[in-house]
């Protein structure tokens, strides 16, 4: 069937406001929301450099001498470093969420979120402490 003359399809014109680029900029809790995000980008190299520590360590001597050799160039030092900053950052941002995703309640009465939070901290600390006693000696 086709369309009168004169006759004009009409379209549902939906409002939609410009969003600037960095719209995450405008606001602390914005940036940080937005870092705390690219920062599993770090976490998960992390995970891919053990990965392949790992495995070059069951394939042999030789073969994590060379995996030493490559960790050792500047770039990658400073890769590590900068893994390491938004790694220690991710965790701490994810321990402050902690108590708004945990309610505890103990004889009845919600233990306060500064406990909850405190506990894994120090649960960190101590993970890190027998971590480093077992690799540092």
């Amino acid at each position: 069937m086709t369309a009168p003359t004169g006759y004009t399809e009409l379209r549902q014109r939906l409002y939609r406001s410009r969003v600037p680029l960095l719209w995450w900029l405008r606001r602390r809790s914005y940036l940080i929301f937005v870092v705390r995000e690219l920062s599993s980008v770090f976490v998960a190299w992390s995970v891919v450099f053990l990965l392949l520590a790992a495995g070059t360590i069951m394939r042999g001597p030789e073969q994590y001498r060379d995996f030493l050799a490559w960790s050792a160039r500047p770039w990658m030092v400073l890769l590590n470093l900068v893994a390491l900053a938004f790694v220690v950052f991710h965790a701490v941002t994810w321990f402050n969420l902690a108590p708004r995703a945990i309610v505890v309640h103990v004889r009845g009465r919600r233990v306060p979120p500064t406990v909850i939070a405190a506990a894994h901290f120090g649960l960190w600390a101590v993970v890190s402490a027998v971590a480093a006693w077992v690799l540092v000696g």
